[in-house]
């Protein structure tokens, strides 16, 4: 029989059923050449490939955000029993002020931190690149040893959190701190940068988490604006624009999803900034809601804890919606 028979011939509905959990060789010829199975057959190929990764992906990501919303619901202290209270955690933490406190400064954070660091890793990058004088039949030329600095640029994020919060916190100290060490050379007196008050802790603590960021985000978007094609900037070049309308015009649109995605990226790690903010601070200068989460924890409020920590998921996913509804531009293809 010819193929165009076998696939014109509807196979036995049984065997079409038992043919898919059969391995290709296995399955019959009335039903290879089916239009029903080579469809079946397609997704089973790649259900087969993303069955294991998403497993995986379950069990050590989903489960834990799962069980994190349940043991929210209950007054476990880390022992075997917890009981389930509803949403009293979540009233307890209504009527917090320390809660509310540190989660001001979350969202303050949350708020300046990624706009600083976009800001100047983009301008950084954007000098990096297209810096440098007009070299003879080049649109855009990078500034003298660019790959230099973004090797300086990037290298605090070699370093560890840890070791980043204790050398600025030696950079900010009252008495013999660099930061007071050099307003002293000048004739000014420094303030408690760390200990005094709550708006110059917060300046330390952006200085600390803008700085360690933003080379990489220099690198990130100098790969992107190395990606686009150097045909337009020379176009933009003839048409007579300037670096100031290139780069408003030309380059940030172009590279505006990449800008996007930072932006998601900076603002959950401001968001967190828990080792910063613990290492670097003294207890009574400034909290934050992980650092607050964590006292939590260390005094036995295991389900409070946990609630804390159901809030910062949510306002995680609030902050990326948002960024991705006000950021959504028509997508440019080049």
């Amino acid at each position: 029989m010819s193929i165009e028979k076998r696939a014109a011939k509807p196979p036995n509905r049984l065997l079409f059923f038992a043919a898919i959990l059969l391995p290709p060789r296995f399955t019959p010829m009335s039903v290879r050449y089916d239009r029903r199975y080579r469809t079946l057959d397609k997704y089973r190929f790649i259900a087969g490939f993303l069955a294991i990764p998403l497993a995986f992906y379950a069990i050590f990501v989903i489960s834990p955000f799962v069980q994190a919303i349940y043991y929210s619901l209950t007054d476990w202290s880390g022992g075997p029993i917890a009981n389930f209270i509803g949403f009293d955690n979540f009233v307890k933490m209504w009527e917090d002020e320390r809660f509310w406190d540190s989660t001001t400064t979350s969202l303050t954070l949350l708020v300046i931190a990624p706009v600083v660091t976009l800001v100047l890793g983009i301008f950084f990058a954007y000098m990096i690149t297209a810096g440098g004088r007009h070299r003879k039949g080049q649109a855009i030329s990078g500034v003298a040893g660019s790959s230099l600095y973004k090797v300086v640029y990037f290298f605090p994020q070699v370093l560890s959190v840890a070791i980043i919060a204790v050398v600025w916190g030696r950079v900010f100290n009252t008495n013999a701190g660099l930061v007071n060490g050099g307003l002293d050379l000048v004739g000014i007196k420094g303030p408690a940068w760390l200990g005094g008050e709550y708006g110059l802790a917060l300046i330390a603590v952006l200085t600390v988490i803008c700085w360690s960021f933003v080379g990489f985000y220099v690198v990130l978007f100098s790969a992107a604006m190395g990606g686009i094609p150097k045909d337009i900037y020379e176009a933009a070049l003839l048409d007579g624009a300037g670096r100031g309308t290139t780069f408003f015009k030309v380059t940030l649109p172009l590279i505006w999803d990449t800008v996007r995605t930072g932006w998601v990226y900076m603002g959950i790690q401001a968001l967190d900034s828990f080792a910063i903010v613990l290492v670097m601070m003294p207890s009574h200068a400034m909290k934050v809601t992980p650092v607050f989460l964590y006292e939590r924890f260390r005094e036995g409020q295991f389900g409070y804890a946990t609630a804390i920590g159901v809030v910062l998921l949510l306002l995680s996913v609030v902050f990326s919606l948002i960024v991705m509804r006000i950021g959504n531009r028509d997508r440019i293809e080049y």
